[in-house]
């Protein structure tokens, strides 16, 4: 899958693509990635990309023009290399908020991103709405909170993304993870088995060192359950209609419901 960026800032992108266990996804070229840096298609000796917004009002807007000449000199590198062109994503937040179901149906080439996309990441205090409704396919938020720029988002997205390819990570690291089964992780421990008690009850759960794999699952099961219904109730009620929750979970939130009341 192809992924184009386009971005006022490339440097803030390319040390990640070269850095971690992720890098694999990249170096291998199962996720391509390239960059397009926005000032290269202004035109000017200022290589304005920004003006002041028609209206009054504080800050910056993109202006359409470069972003134009950009999405062209992608579509024109797309065709040359026989790749189909790709939707046009913008990190909003009055984007859908993106999940993890939808990063895992892209990994497996499925969905709206399955082919990879161009990668908007604005600026400023926004980008001019005529260049969003002629252009932009898909608009994605990370959630309730602003960043100073799609940078950080694109650079989400790709994460998520390499984490998911054949041969970046086992697959027993990832099956495991937040949300891949609809609920939250569990709770994780190493060396050494024990802490400085003056902090206080710091041990490791015993059950982990037990050795008994089918007690130890679950545990981890349970305590999966028990962080979700605490924090994040609705993926527990998520999982149950999809039949993701056995008998003796619901045994167990049972248990959880009635040592509240």
């Amino acid at each position: 899958m192809r992924f184009d960026v386009i971005t006022l800032f490339p440097e803030l992108i390319e040390p990640y693509l070269k850095a971690g266990i992720n890098r694999r996804a990249f170096e291998s070229g199962q996720v391509e990635v390239k960059l397009w840096p926005l000032r290269e298609h202004a035109i000017g000796n200022y290589r304005r990309v920004d003006d002041r917004p028609f209206g009054g009002g504080p800050g910056m807007v993109m202006l359409v023009e470069p972003l134009e000449r950009a999405l062209a000199a992608i579509r024109a590198d797309q065709q040359a290399a026989g790749t189909p062109a790709t939707p046009v994503v913008l990190f909003t937040p009055t984007g859908r908020v993106l999940q993890q179901a939808d990063v895992r149906a892209w990994s497996r080439g499925e969905g709206a991103l399955g082919q990879g996309a161009v990668l908007l990441c604005g600026r400023y205090e926004g980008i001019d709405q005529r260049f969003i409704d002629r252009h932009v396919t898909h608009e994605i938020s990370l959630g309730d909170f602003v960043l100073s720029g799609g940078e950080l988002a694109a650079a989400t997205v790709l994460d998520a993304l390499a984490r998911l390819m054949p041969g970046v990570l086992t697959d027993a690291s990832h099956e495991q993870d937040s949300f891949e089964n609809g609920l939250l992780d569990c709770p994780h421990y190493s060396r050494p088995e024990a802490l400085d008690d003056t902090m206080g009850g710091l041990a490791v759960p015993e059950v982990l060192l037990s050795g008994h794999h089918v007690n130890i699952e679950r545990w981890r099961r349970e305590q999966s359950l028990r962080i979700t219904w605490a924090r994040r109730p609705e993926l527990i009620e998520a999982a149950r209609q999809d039949g993701r929750l056995s008998r003796k979970d619901e045994i167990f939130l049972d248990k959880l419901k009635a040592a509240q009341l």
